[in-house]
């Protein structure tokens, strides 16, 4: 059994201790955020913060984060106040999603360590791949957090942090039939 603190809740999980830490994340705590992309630590999709620090969880496994403390993209900001999430949609460096979770959380744990870091320190601590190539609005996006973070700027641009996905979709206007035989949004 192993355990740890998952999202500031302690956890015990009871699969294999050589278990990948990314497939307990999923599968055991169902917690979908954390993405499997290449399962060789390449792409960064399964970026978790362990102990802080920004690591590939298909490359730890559960023995390595017995007593540790980890952060997964749900745990990050359960409302999507962070300023790295609301600097990513500010500076709409979100396209698919799917590699989104990950250079959240390096660019979080980055952040963390240094508020205002430079393009080669950025470049050098989101190793991520992104196939939909944010890269320069992504750039921007880590430069804003930052300034946000040192409480330098104030993100108005984003959507207002508590807003619930499915209700965010509501306000996308339906395309309905007219009498007519045409379609009309409403």
């Amino acid at each position: 059994m192993s355990r740890f603190t998952l999202n500031e809740r302690p956890v015990s999980i009871a699969l294999d201790p050589q278990t990948p830490l990314l497939h307990a994340i999923r599968d055991a705590a169902n917690l979908t955020g954390t993405k499997y992309g290449c399962g060789t630590g390449d792409c960064g999709a399964c970026m978790v913060l362990v102990d802080g620090e920004a690591l590939r969880s298909c490359l730890i496994n559960l023995a390595e984060v017995e007593g540790r403390f980890v952060t997964t993209i749900e745990g990050l900001s359960r409302d999507r106040s962070h300023p790295v999430q609301q600097a990513l949609v500010a500076q709409q460096a979100i396209q698919c999603g799917f590699c989104t979770p990950g250079i959240a959380i390096a660019a979080a744990a980055l952040l963390a360590k240094n508020a205002d870091p430079g393009e080669e320190e950025i470049a050098a601590a989101i190793p991520n791949l992104c196939r939909c190539g944010v890269y320069p609005r992504l750039l921007e996006a880590v430069r804003q957090a930052g300034r946000v973070t040192r409480r330098q700027e104030i993100i108005s641009a984003a959507p207002a942090p508590g807003i619930a996905a499915q209700d965010a979709a509501r306000s996308v206007p339906a395309i309905t039939p007219v009498p007519n035989g045409d379609a009309a949004a409403e």
